[in-house]
């Protein structure tokens, strides 16, 4: 892991955002997870998209508050050059950082009890780039990227 690359993510300035939503309470992820669809839908998103999308910051949101804590989710609009309209999210924490990213991105795979173990896995699937950073002790950075469809 790029330790530099992980300290620049947690970095990341909510100012550079459109939205940021700090995760301290339960409640925040709901939250999250109705801003991510507002801006999803301002922004043409389909609904099934929409959808996606919320569900990928839900689950992300969850995960700050159950293992770190606290922590920052942001979304940015994303409209370069002749690509197709992005929605990208950040969720970012300074908590315990991921031991063994490969092993929770496997589907099933959980520590919390009370859970599927399909948080991370699903996310990565909902989304159309995925990309983690962690390390323990440091904490841990997700990015993930949605691009809006034409039909």
């Amino acid at each position: 892991m790029d330790t530099d690359k992980l300290e620049t993510l947690l970095g990341n300035q909510a100012h550079e955002f459109d939205l940021a939503v700090r995760i301290t309470k339960e409640e925040d992820i709901a939250v999250a997870r109705q801003m991510a669809k507002q801006l999803a839908q301002e922004m043409g998103f389909s609904l099934a998209d929409t959808t996606k999308i919320a569900t990928a910051v839900s689950e992300l949101a969850r995960n700050i508050y159950r293992y770190a804590k606290q922590g920052r989710i942001l979304l940015r609009k994303k409209n370069a050059g002749k690509s197709e309209p992005a929605i990208e999210i950040i969720a970012a924490d300074r908590g315990p950082g991921i031991p063994d990213v490969d092993l929770v991105l496997t589907k099933g795979y959980t520590t919390y009890e009370r859970s599927l173990g399909i948080g991370l896995s699903g996310v990565k699937r909902l989304m159309d780039s995925f990309a983690i950073y962690s390390e323990v002790g440091k904490g841990t950075v997700v990015v993930a990227e949605k691009r809006r469809r034409r039909f």
